[in-house]
């Protein structure tokens, strides 16, 4: 896969923009990024979408920005020269996909039947659009194009939100999604980036879906985790559960059988989207141990711990 649609698929989330005044750009750009969304999908549905593009690439070179709804090979040497990183289209145009290809900039075009996939596959492209999603089958779509396509992913765009973005994303075949919701368009018009940096916020806090997997305590013998394990047993009428290397009372609190990891011990936190949360915690500088990967039989990432230890406790991410 393309290096660029490897970071699209890696913050899970591309808000599709459509601007009335290239003025709105710079504002709602630094919006999306304090949110935790680096990158933009700019909208050729506007006069002000070319202007916007050539202001986010020179004043914001660490956005992400590529250009949507482009219809025509003009559309798209505009959107190229403005500084344009990307190309995605809503349906699928061979001239503009070839055109696009042959200047070496990733186009996504839209497809939503087995001709058009058939047709971006033939072409070499991996990734493509699904548009519009909702109407077009939404999730059980994708399920049942699963099968023939096995090696297409999909971009849906068109009638996704907050409350069925994770229907999309947990899906194998699905790199990323497209959507509006954090970037409303009377939220631009009133300059309230405030509201956009919060929906943005929301967004990818929903996406991650944070929750706490266990929470683990040192103890500095066997016997020592068994009476501790033991208290909380017999005080709360949990399940005691001794393992290799530690003891669980209940699902929640593991008591290791000698000190590990973190001054007093560690916490285990959930995601959604390991890879994806990963991603995320480095756009804000928060660093994770990269020597502390743990992966499962088949390959896929698991766990990490970050380098720090808040509270004299070691925290590692798990995806369940």
């Amino acid at each position: 896969m393309n290096e660029l649609l490897k970071k699209i698929s890696d913050f899970g989330i591309v808000p599709v923009v459509k601007l009335d005044e290239a003025k709105d750009a710079l504002p709602l750009a630094k919006a999306l990024y304090e949110g935790g969304l680096p990158l933009a999908e700019i909208t050729f549905r506007t006069s002000a979408a070319e202007e916007a593009i050539r202001t986010l690439s020179a004043q914001m070179p660490e956005m992400l920005v590529g250009a949507g709804t482009v219809l025509t090979r003009e559309q798209a040497d505009k959107a190229i020269a403005a500084g344009a990183k990307f190309i995605v289209t809503p349906g699928f145009n061979r001239k503009v996909v070839e055109h696009c290809l042959a200047k070496g900039v990733p186009i996504v075009p839209g497809c939503s039947g087995p001709s058009d996939m058939e047709a971006a596959m033939e072409l070499g492209l991996d990734v493509v659009k699904f548009f519009p999603a909702e109407q077009a089958g939404g999730v059980e779509y994708l399920k049942a194009v699963a099968g023939p396509y096995p090696n297409l992913k999909f971009m849906p765009t068109g009638g996704i939100n907050a409350q069925n973005l994770n229907d999309y994303l947990s899906l194998k075949n699905v790199l990323a999604c497209g959507g509006s919701w954090m970037v409303k368009a009377d939220l631009v018009a009133a300059g309230d980036f405030a509201a956009i940096v919060e929906l943005t916020k929301q967004a990818v806090s929903s996406m991650l879906g944070f929750g706490l997997l266990h929470i683990g305590v040192n103890a500095l013998s066997e016997e020592s985790a068994a009476e501790i394990a033991g208290v909380y047993r017999d005080r709360f009428n949990m399940s005691y559960r001794a393992g290799k290397s530690s003891i669980f009372a209940g699902e929640i609190l593991e008591v290791m059988k000698k000190p590990g990891a973190g001054k007093l011990g560690h916490i285990g936190i959930t995601t959604n989207y390991i890879e994806r949360a990963i991603a995320h915690f480095k756009l804000r500088g928060i660093a994770l141990d990269e020597n502390s990967r743990k992966y499962n039989d088949a390959g896929k990432l698991v766990a990490i711990f970050f380098t720090d230890e808040p509270g004299g406790f070691a925290i590692h991410l798990t995806q369940v």
